[in-house]
């Protein structure tokens, strides 16, 4: 028997590492939201420090921003068991009507037939009106229960999130004085998500404005972010990585958008990693489908993008800071390469950028990403 080959550096999960101090982890989003920090990578070996409100300065006209349109949901709810147990549910996916796959806390104690009680987020609530559940079901993949949800007659769980359940922060935003809508893009429409495309953040209509006064144009895919997004990765070979399905929309509109961008000779640019693993599912299911490039497409992914990954649709992108041993991070390595991720992130440190969720940002220019690079640029 011959030996199995040995990883490479870029397959090993404890290569995804960095150090961060905690005072840099953002609890509080910057107001203007577009007063953010950007970092422009501008080349294989370059990059400039500049300001979120002076993107339209570093992109060109006939450019497009594909945006993600998901609106997060009050997916964290409270309550108590029936001996009385604080619990916490944070929701994740609608599996049928009133039947929700969520994480639980303190999920030991979840097994099959515990009932809860939910508490309304604030206020009282209205004669009559009530929420419960049961749990029903185990589910491995994610270590969550599936839970059937009691609720008044007529009315469905959608209905009565707003009054029973809270905005998800990120758990590492420990002390925020940030409001819901913070924690919102703008332009968000398609509820679903469970946290939000933070990439999005840091736009306003001033400066999308400006974009387009500039011929920068923008179309919007749907992904909601689930549990795939920020779950740990638990393996040290992340080629063994099993990525959480997460529901997307590629629509007709934003695939003409696309072609006609490329066609002009305009750069595709995401806007967050979420975008990049919606455009670049969509590609991999027409690709499937032995159809060329790019049709429109509704349905889920798992798609797990790391180096040595062929990109399709996606040129350029639009990031924030992301956490150590992410698979955001590893998205990002296979974008521009490991060592350059990692280098630009301890000049961040060392500039004292804001990281995650309500932090700064970075821009990737095509130029700089490996698509764009010769092999001795790469090694």
């Amino acid at each position: 028997m011959t030996d199995p080959p040995e990883k490479t550096a870029n397959q090993l999960l404890s290569n995804y590492d960095y150090e961060l101090p905690t005072e840099l982890i953002a609890q509080n989003p910057v107001v203007p939201r577009d007063n953010s920090r950007l970092l422009v990578v501008n080349s294989p070996t370059t990059h400039v420090h500049s300001i979120f409100r002076d993107l339209p300065d570093w992109l060109q006209p006939g450019d497009l921003l594909v945006l993600n349109n998901t609106r997060v949901i009050p997916a964290r709810l409270y309550g108590h068991k029936s001996t009385g147990s604080p619990v916490e549910i944070l929701l994740l996916e609608e599996k049928q009507e009133n039947c929700w796959l969520a994480l639980v806390k303190p999920g030991k104690r979840f097994k099959i037939g515990t009932k809860i009680l939910f508490h309304p987020a604030s206020g009282e609530l209205p004669e009559g009106v009530f929420l419960k559940a049961t749990v029903i079901a185990r589910d491995e993949a994610t270590s969550g229960r599936l839970l059937e949800f009691e609720l008044p007659s007529g009315q469905s769980l959608w209905d009565l999130l707003d009054k029973f359940g809270q905005i998800p922060f990120p758990p590492y935003v420990t002390h925020s004085q940030a409001l819901p809508d913070q924690y919102q893009t703008i332009y968000a429409q398609q509820a679903g998500s469970v946290a939000a495309p933070t990439a999005g953040l840091h736009f306003t209509e001033e400066l999308f404005q400006r974009l387009e006064e500039k011929g920068i144009q923008k179309a919007h895919i749907t992904l909601h972010v689930g549990v795939g997004t920020f779950r740990p990765i638990e393996v040290e070979d992340i080629t063994q990585h099993v990525m959480h399905q997460e529901w997307l929309e590629v629509p007709e509109a934003t695939v003409e958008k696309i072609k006609g961008t490329k066609a002009k000779g305009g750069r595709i640019i995401a806007v967050g990693t979420t975008v990049a693993r919606a455009l670049e599912g969509a590609a991999q299911e027409t690709e499937k489908a032995g159809e060329e490039f790019l049709r429109p497409f509704r349905g889920k992914t798992d798609l797990f993008i790391y180096p040595g990954y062929r990109w399709r649709v996606v040129e350029g992108m639009i990031t924030n800071f992301h956490l150590p041993r992410s698979s955001l991070l590893i998205l990002l390595s296979a974008l521009i390469g490991r060592d350059r991720v990692l280098a630009l992130y301890r000049e961040a440190v060392q500039q004292r950028y804001r990281f995650y969720s309500f932090g700064d940002a970075m821009l990737i220019l095509p130029a700089a990403t490996i698509s764009n690079q010769s092999f001795d640029a790469i090694n």
